[in-house]
């Protein structure tokens, strides 16, 4: 088996997290406090996660909703 043959690399895709408009560039998604700016928070369905320190940010529930 060559060299060239087996599992493609991945690409990095950081491109998706900024938004350049004119000569200004903007994040899409939170940065980690703890990390500093290089590092995003995922988006999960319930939460905002850290992939490299693990942190973790959970949405406030509205009053209402918590004593149901």
């Amino acid at each position: 088996m060559a060299k060239s043959e087996g599992k493609a690399k991945k690409v990095s895709q950081k491109w998706r997290h900024y938004e350049a408009s004119g000569d200004k560039v903007d994040r899409k998604n939170k940065h980690c406090p703890k990390c500093g700016d290089g590092v995003f928070l995922a988006k999960h369905a319930d939460r905002m996660s850290c992939g490299k320190c693990g942190y973790t940010e959970s949405p406030s529930k509205p009053e209402s909703e918590s004593k149901a």
